[in-house]
């Protein structure tokens, strides 16, 4: 139990940003006690507990009760990210296997000339992207525009609009939308 208990005051401190130092001195443990407890060679009294807790501020009931495993995965290697594009354009969606994902973030590539059809798409939500290279010619409704390396877009994805590579090189970005499209 006592590892439990250390291991999940470790995680709770990290996660919350507190150093060590910090939390000894917010709660009048001492820092080498507290060390001991995170470690699993110390078992902290209740009242102990509760006194760090205090500081964090926590109670115990939430302490033992969080859920300090990720049930869904947090990183992804370059070749972890799904492909949900179409024709020549590749759209690399990030946590495609996520349960309940509530937005979907990507990092598209249109090869030069490429565009997401001649026909506009509308769709619920909002979408924000940043162009890293090349350029790709927006059009948003009435309006069209050509962005380059470090500019941007944000707009309501139920206004009709289409992507398009004008130029003699691929264009890389990224974008995020939502809600979460199911591809």
């Amino acid at each position: 139990m006592s590892d439990d208990v250390g291991a999940r005051l470790r995680a709770l401190r990290t996660f919350r940003g507190i150093s060590q130092r910090e939390l000894a001195k917010r709660c009048g443990v001492t820092h080498s006690s507290l060390s001991l407890i995170e470690q699993g060679k110390v078992s902290p009294s209740v009242s102990s507990l509760k006194k760090i807790l205090d500081a964090i501020p926590m109670s115990v009931g939430d302490f033992f009760t969080m859920d300090l495993e990720n049930r869904n995965q947090v990183f992804f290697g370059a070749d972890e990210l799904t492909d949900v594009g179409t024709g020549d354009v590749i759209y690399k969606l990030v946590g495609a296997n996520r349960e309940s994902r509530a937005l979907s973030f990507m990092v598209e590539t249109y090869p030069a000339g490429s565009d997401t059809g001649r026909e506009m798409i509308a769709h619920q939500g909002e979408e924000a992207g940043v162009v890293l290279e090349g350029e790709i010619e927006i059009t948003i409704g009435a309006q069209t525009r050509t962005l380059a390396p470090g500019e941007a877009y944000y707009f309501n994805t139920n206004i009709p609009h289409r992507f398009r590579n004008p130029g003699k090189s691929a264009c890389r970005l990224v974008s995020c939308a939502t809600p979460a499209k199911t591809f």
